[in-house]
Parts: C-alpha cells; sequence; structure tokens
C-alpha cells in the first residue's frame, strides 16, 4: 500500500494505515478485579469496531494483577475471537498496564478505555481519524470541551475542573481534560515518549499529555458524551494525592533540563517554525508576553533596591546601583527567556550591548530624577513617582532595542562574513 509523505511541518508523518493482515488500531483495556464488567464491554466495543471501524483491528485486556475472575474471563473471550488478546501484569497500575502494551503493539495507532465505557464509543472514530491521516500526533476524549455532555456528580466536577485548572496553572497545559478514560496515540510518537514517563498509576495520562505538549506535538480533541459510573472503585482522594505528587515532580523535571524536551522535538521533527520573511519577525506576542513578566520582577527589585539604599545615599547613587545590578539580572533573563537564546557563546558581549541600553535607561531615569529636583523639593514618593513612569519609557526603549539589536536574529550570511 503506497502512503503519502506530508510536507512543511509534518514532514516525515504518514498516514497510520499498517500492511494488509496487520491491525491498523489496537484498544487497550486495563482492568482489576472487573469480572463482572468485563465482558459485556469486551462485546460492546468489539460490535462497534467490526460495525464501524473500516480497518482491521485488535482488542487487548491489560489485566493489572486481578484476584478475582478477571483473567478467566479475559481468556475466554479471546479463545471466542481471534482479534482479542490478553495481557497480564503481575502488578497493578494503568499506566504500567499502558506502557506494557503499547511498547510491544505491532499496530500504528494504540487506543484506551476504561472498562465502564462511561464514554460514549460514537466519539472513537473522530478520535482515531486524525491519527490515521497523519494529522495529529495524539487525541483525547474531553469532557470539558464545548459540545461535550456529561452526566456526573458536583464533587466529581468539581474535582476535574480544579484539577485542570491547578495543570494549566502549575504546568501551562494547554489541554482541556487530563483525566478522561479515552485517549489514542501514534505509535511511533509513544516509542519516543514512554521512555520518559515515570509514573506507572492515574497520573500517567497527566504526565503523557505535558510531555507530548512541550515536545511540541499536535494534541486533538473530541468532546465526549460521558456518563459517570457510580460503581467505580477509585480512591480519589488517594488519586489526587499521588497527581499532586506527580505535578511537582513533573515541573522540577521539566524546569531543571532532566526531561530533554529540545532532543524529543528534534526526534520528533517537532522544533519551532523558523520564520525567515522580509519585515516579519517571529514571535512578537510570545517574546512581549515574556519581556513583560521579566520586566515586572526587573522593576520590583529594582524599587526594592532603590529604596534600601536611599536610606545610606542620595537618590542619584541610589538609582545607578540599583539599575546596573537590575539591568545585569533583565539582560540574562530576556536572552534565555524572552529570545531562546542558550548557551556561553556569544553571552559576553549581549552583556556589553545590555549595558549600552543600561546607559540610555539610565539617562532617562536620571533625568527625570534631576528634572524633578529643579522644579520642587521632591519627597521619597514623589521620587518613585518619576522613576516609575521614567522607567516605563526605558522598558519601551529596552524591548525595541533588545529586539531589534542586541539579539536580532542575524541571517546566516552576516553571521559568517
Amino acid at each position: 500500500m503506497t502512503t503519502a509523505t506530508l510536507s512543511g511541518a509534518d514532514s516525515g508523518r504518514r498516514p497510520a494505515i499498517a500492511p494488509d493482515g496487520s491491525p491498523v488500531l489496537d484498544v487497550v483495556i486495563p482492568v482489576y478485579n472487573e469480572e463482572t464488567d468485563l465482558e459485556p464491554c469486551v462485546r460492546r466495543l468489539r460490535a462497534h469496531l467490526v460495525e464501524q471501524f473500516p480497518y482491521p483491528f485488535r482488542i487487548t485486556v491489560a489485566d493489572n494483577a486481578s484476584t478475582d475472575g478477571t483473567l478467566r474471563v479475559a481468556e475466554r473471550l479471546s479463545r471466542e475471537f481471534d482479534d482479542v488478546e490478553v495481557r497480564h501484569l503481575d502488578e497493578k497500575g494503568r499506566g504500567r498496564a499502558l506502557r506494557s502494551v503499547w511498547s510491544t503493539s505491532d499496530a500504528p495507532v494504540l487506543a484506551y478505555m476504561d472498562v465502564d465505557l462511561s464514554t460514549d464509543l460514537a466519539a472513537l472514530g473522530p478520535l482515531v481519524a486524525p491519527l490515521l491521516s497523519g494529522h495529529s500526533d495524539l487525541a483525547i476524549g474531553s469532557r470539558l470541551a464545548r459540545g461535550a455532555r456529561v452526566v456526573r456528580g458536583p464533587k466529581r466536577e468539581f474535582i476535574s475542573r480544579c484539577y485542570n485548572l491547578i495543570l494549566r496553572g502549575t504546568l501551562a497545559a494547554r489541554f482541556s481534560d487530563a483525566q478522561c478514560g479515552f485517549k489514542a496515540i501514534r505509535a511511533d510518537v509513544a516509542e519516543r515518549l514512554l521512555p520518559h514517563i515515570q509514573d506507572t498509576g492515574w497520573f500517567f495520562d497527566t504526565e503523557l499529555l505535558v510531555l507530548a505538549q512541550k515536545a511540541g506535538l499536535r494534541i486533538h480533541e473530541v468532546p465526549v458524551d460521558w456518563v459517570d459510573d457510580p460503581d467505580s472503585s477509585v480512591n480519589i482522594i488517594a488519586t489526587a494525592t499521588a497527581d499532586l505528587k506527580g505535578i511537582a515532580r513533573l515541573a522540577k523535571a521539566t524546569m531543571t533540563g532532566q526531561i530533554p524536551i529540545s532532543g524529543l522535538r528534534e526526534q520528533l521533527g517537532r522544533a519551532p517554525i523558523q520564520v525567515e520573511a522580509p519585515g516579519v519577525a517571529p514571535s512578537l506576542v510570545r517574546q512581549l508576553v515574556r519581556f513583560a513578566a521579566v520586566g515586572v520582577a526587573s522593576t520590583i527589585a529594582y524599587l526594592v533596591l532603590f529604596l534600601l539604599l536611599r536610606t545610606f545615599t542620595g537618590a542619584q547613587a541610589a538609582n545607578l546601583v540599583a539599575l546596573l545590578v537590575t539591568a545585569i539580572g533583565n539582560t540574562a533573563l530576556n536572552r534565555r527567556l524572552t529570545f531562546g537564546i542558550r548557551g556561553r557563546e556569544g553571552a559576553g558581549l549581549h552583556q556589553f550591548q545590555g549595558l549600552i541600553v543600561f546607559g540610555l535607561g539610565l539617562a532617562l531615569t536620571s533625568g527625570a530624577l534631576a528634572l524633578l529636583h529643579t522644579m520642587t523639593a521632591p519627597g521619597l514618593p514623589l521620587e518613585i513617582t518619576a522613576l516609575v513612569l521614567a522607567n516605563l519609557a526605558a522598558t519601551v526603549l529596552r524591548f525595541l532595542l533588545l529586539r531589534g539589536w542586541v539579539f536580532r536574529r542575524r541571517p546566516a550570511t552576516e553571521m559568517e562574513s
């Protein structure tokens, strides 16, 4: 079968159609002590796939060390149906089960769903379609996306929304629902991501999605119809505690570079798009937001230093020292965070140019103080007001100079000359 190579940012991606006879989709059902619900789940899912899915498929029951008759039920189903397989694990953990099956499956698209089938199976087609076409890398069912229809109690609704707000605040998550048990991933993407995922339990989903987002992968969301299972055996408090610990661990790993995000982006072909167009500068909005954040931190540090030094020296000397110290930190932070320049190469030149920019800012703020003192005998509040206004003007000038001069992206021909 011929496969078409996509161009541009999706270069190297191919429609996920397996060779004739091999399963295109492998749906994993992780179970622990589910002897009652497993058989109706598998039969219902299989009937849906036979009727609605046009390619070969496989259903894999991943038994997580069940102590009841779950394994016997799964083995009986696998004997009845050629497209149902069983994987038994001696240890519990949804994440462990998914890793075990996904890492050895021969299907190009991998999915999983909870045994209670809380999510309407009508969403399965839209879930895997963008992965089959090669457009997206992961797909998730979302109970919080617009168009979703959800039936569940206020307690679980509140917990779910709070959890996703925490993810947005701590890990800058852009996906809407991390824990819906209805997800799919391309096998080539899973091969790259799974070695970097540590969690073996419920946090596995969140860790997978955060890692995928930071690696620049395309995550497709499908609004789902979802009805809460009142007999769910999930321990909400224990799960929430483990999730919070996982968030802290993951935040630390991404901040310290323990997870090689840049390397993953290169391996997956998702490096940032480099825009080379006359008069069009890349990432202006993102740079403005980060520059503003650095500017706020620098201004606060500047005012604190000025107030401390003002008690021992004059206003001009305090302004000079406070501005110099914060200017060095400001240049270093903007170099790394705002303009994405890492490594020591060129750092000295950037700091030298930053000091020239600092000199212009000093001229503005010192001039404002001098003008103020020629007009009146100001108190400390009036001095601070004048300095804040002068710093605002200096900040605009600093951004323009940092972007257009200090950290300007130079064409290769110019850098080589």
